[in-house]
C-alpha cells in the first residue's frame, strides 16, 4: 500500500501533539510527517469525534482513588485574543489576563487524592452556549452527577471557586450527599446574628478570636430560611483575606480548611501545564469540529504525560523536554551547523 493512502488516527495526531515542542498547527505536522499531507491531517480532525468521555476512558485505570477523594471544578480560557473567525471563540474574562479576552472556555474537573497528594483530570467541558445552550455551571452539575452515578467514583468534598458558590449549585452538591468547600467574594451578602441584623458583605463581619480559629455559622443571602453553612476567614497575606464556607458545619479548624482548599489548586496546576506541554492552545483552525478534536487529544497527550512523570518520579516538564536530550547529544557531538568565530 502507498504510503500516502494512510489514513491518520488518534494516535498518530496525539504523538505528534506529544513530540513537538513549540509549534502545534497542521502545517508544521505535514512539514515534518513523511506520511500525512495538510490536508490528510485536516481531514481527519474534520471527520474525528472526540469526546470528554474518550479521557475518563484513558485514565480510568490510572487513578487511585479514595474515600477522601476531592472534586475539584474550575475553568480556563484558552486565549484567541488575535485570531479571527475561529469558530466557539466568545469574549470572556480570563483570570491568567485579568481582563476580558477572545477565547474558548474549558470547564475542568480534577480528581485529587490527598493521601497520595496526585490527581488526574477525569472530566472536561466546552463552554459553548450558542451551541448547547448551557452556562458553566450547567456543566460542572453535569459532572457532578456523572460522577456520582457513571463513573461511581468516591469521593468526600467538592472543590470551586467563586463563581461556582451559588444557591442552585450548592444545594445539588448536598442532595447528593457530599460536602463542599468554597470561598466566597468580598461582597456576598451574609447574616451571622440569626436575623437580628440586616444582611451585610462578608468581608464586613466582625471576628471574635474563636471566630478566627473555628469560624462561625451564617447565613447566605437568598438561601432557604433555615439554610446555614461554616465560615472561616483565612488570612492568606497583609493584602489578601479569603472567607471560605462549607456545608461541614463540624468542621472547626481553620487550618485543616485552610489545608482543604489548597489543593484546589490542582486544576490550576492542569491548566498551566496543559497549555505549555501539550499545545492545547496551539490549534489555528476554524471548524468548530476541528477545534474540539484538537483540544480532546490536546488533553489526552496531557494523561499520558502524567502517567510517564508519574512513575519515573520527574516533573511533567521533565518527561516532556527531556525529548530532546537526545537531540542536544548529537548535535554536540556532530554539530549540523558549525560555529565560527567572527
Amino acid at each position: 500500500m502507498n504510503a500516502r493512502t494512510e489514513r491518520v488516527t488518534r494516535l498518530d495526531y496525539c504523538q505528534y501533539l506529544l513530540v513537538s515542542q513549540i509549534n502545534y498547527t497542521l502545517t508544521n505536522y505535514a512539514d515534518h510527517s513523511e506520511k500525512f499531507s495538510h490536508d490528510m491531517v485536516n481531514r481527519y480532525l474534520a471527520e474525528e469525534v472526540i469526546r470528554p468521555r474518550l479521557v475518563w476512558e484513558n485514565v480510568q485505570a490510572q487513578v487511585e482513588p479514595s474515600p477522601y477523594g476531592f472534586l475539584v471544578f474550575d475553568d480556563t480560557v484558552l486565549d484567541k485574543n488575535y485570531s479571527h473567525k475561529i469558530e466557539l471563540v466568545r469574549k470572556q474574562y480570563s483570570g491568567n489576563a485579568h481582563g476580558v479576552i477572545k477565547g474558548i472556555g474549558v470547564v475542568t474537573c480534577v480528581y485529587v487524592n490527598p493521601q497520595l497528594e496526585r490527581f488526574w483530570i477525569i472530566d472536561y467541558r466546552l463552554y459553548d452556549p450558542d451551541g448547547d445552550g448551557k452556562t458553566k455551571l450547567d456543566h460542572v452539575r453535569d459532572m457532578v452527577q456523572h460522577c456520582v452515578y457513571a463513573k461511581q467514583l468516591p469521593f468526600w468534598a467538592v472543590l470551586m471557586d467563586t463563581w461556582y458558590a451559588t444557591k442552585g449549585l450548592m444545594l445539588e452538591i448536598e442532595r447528593l450527599g457530599k460536602i463542599y468547600y468554597c470561598p466566597l467574594k468580598d461582597n456576598r451578602q451574609v447574616d451571622d446574628s440569626g436575623g437580628t441584623r440586616p444582611y451585610q458583605r462578608i468581608d464586613r463581619l466582625n471576628w471574635t478570636a474563636p471566630e478566627q480559629q473555628h469560624g462561625k455559622v451564617i447565613k447566605i443571602k437568598g438561601f432557604p430560611a433555615q439554610h446555614k453553612v461554616k465560615a472561616f476567614r483565612v488570612v492568606l497575606s497583609t493584602q489578601r483575606t479569603d472567607y471560605l464556607v462549607t456545608n461541614e458545619i463540624a468542621q472547626d479548624n481553620v487550618e485543616v480548611v485552610q489545608d482543604v482548599n489548597g489543593f484546589r489548586w490542582k486544576v490550576e496546576q492542569f491548566h498551566r501545564e496543559t497549555k505549555q506541554v501539550s499545545g492545547i492552545e496551539g490549534c489555528q483552525c476554524r471548524q468548530a469540529r476541528i477545534v474540539r478534536n484538537h483540544i480532546g487529544c490536546a488533553i489526552l497527550v496531557w494523561v499520558r504525560l502524567k502517567q510517564v512523570a508519574d512513575e519515573t518520579q520527574r516533573t511533567i516538564y521533565q518527561v516532556k523536554h527531556g525529548l530532546l536530550d537526545d537531540y542536544l547529544r548529537q548535535q554536540l557531538k556532530a554539530p549540523t551547523i558549525q560555529m565560527r568565530l567572527a
